[in-house]
């Protein structure tokens, strides 16, 4: 996989690359990761729809790609992913003016809130960062196919080492809710997603691939202090080694921190590896590896458990009201 590591940046991945004709999805692109992101696949050429809650932000981040790139090719779309019927009606949508998708990439979400629960009264993390993305996708599927080859890339963590999935208390209607827990969880989920949507459909060509973006200070971070990093410094080694490096926690630039993102959604060398958890630009490995502590490329055994992906997928089709037919 090349020289890349947590330092290479969106430019980088794509010098080179031409991606005219090619339609792509980028949530959460009203700032940080998913600004950067529509950022750099609109300067190599793709047409880029930007979705976002907020539709000032979202103007605003379009205005400063244009800023840079004048001849940006940008759509910008509403998208609330805590309402499973705003999702709808952004699927909605884009499918009545648009018969093809390239690349949906899932990166929109929410850390280490205090509980509260979405318009549909699933527990926000899991609901916003899961749901509502397992929803998209679902949706935009017909697209998807359309393009074939095409790739779904779902924003993962290093935080999904925290715990895996819960099937029996996913809202935290039983345990006591913990912000870091409902995160890890939700990033358990997310990478789960990927790797049961690859085994579904990827021999349609639509590939799914699941990715650690590393440690960035964006607005990702506006729940946490100093002491909740802290804190989660302090658990992620306490779970692998109490003499573990942490020094992969230390924060990337927006720049670096998108470029995994990139990488899954364009990099052909990637046909082969569907499924798979990557953190920067490289393939994951088992945690414990050497280089692989926290805010690393570590991958925790619960999201390779087959079964538990599949019976998360069952689950989710269940709470959103939606089946995949797949």
């Amino acid at each position: 996989m090349g020289d890349w590591g947590r330092d290479t940046t969106t430019d980088e991945v794509l010098a080179g690359m031409d991606l005219s004709g090619r339609r792509m999805v980028v949530t959460g692109a009203s700032g940080g990761l998913g600004e950067e992101t529509a950022r750099a696949l609109a300067a190599a050429g793709a047409s880029v729809v930007m979705a976002a809650r907020s539709s000032a932000g979202n103007d605003a981040a379009a205005d400063r790609i244009r800023d840079r790139h004048p001849g940006a090719d940008l759509e910008l779309r509403d998208l609330d992913l805590a309402s499973l019927a705003s999702v709808r009606a952004f699927a909605e949508g884009f499918l009545a003016e648009h018969h093809d998708l390239h690349v949906l990439v899932n990166n929109a979400g929410i850390m280490c809130t205090p509980f509260g629960t979405t318009a549909d009264g699933f527990e926000q993390q899991f609901g916003v960062n899961h749901l509502g993305h397992f929803l998209l996708a679902g949706l935009l599927l017909p697209a998807l196919t359309a393009a074939a080859p095409s790739r779904v890339v779902c924003l993962s963590s290093g935080a999904h080492g925290i715990c895996g999935v819960d099937l029996d208390d996913l809202m935290f209607e039983r345990r006591g809710y913990e912000g870091w827990a409902a995160y890890g969880q939700s990033k358990s989920a997310n990478a789960l997603f990927a790797r049961e949507l690859d085994r579904r459909v990827g021999g349609r060509g639509v590939r799914a691939l699941a990715v650690h973006p590393g440690v960035i200070m964006t607005g990702l971070s506006r729940h946490l202090d100093e002491a909740a990093y802290e804190r989660l410094k302090e658990r992620r080694r306490a779970q692998i080694s109490a003499a573990v490096d942490t020094s992969g926690m230390t924060p990337k630039s927006v720049e670096a921190g998108a470029a995994t993102s990139v990488w899954a959604a364009t990099a052909p060398e990637l046909d082969s590896h569907g499924g798979a958890y990557l953190g920067d630009c490289q393939l994951g490995v088992p945690e414990g590896e050497p280089g692989t502590g926290p805010g690393g490329r570590g991958i925790s055994p619960w999201i390779l458990d087959d079964d538990a992906a599949a019976a998360l997928w069952a689950t989710s089709e269940d709470l959103v009201g939606f089946s995949w037919g797949v």
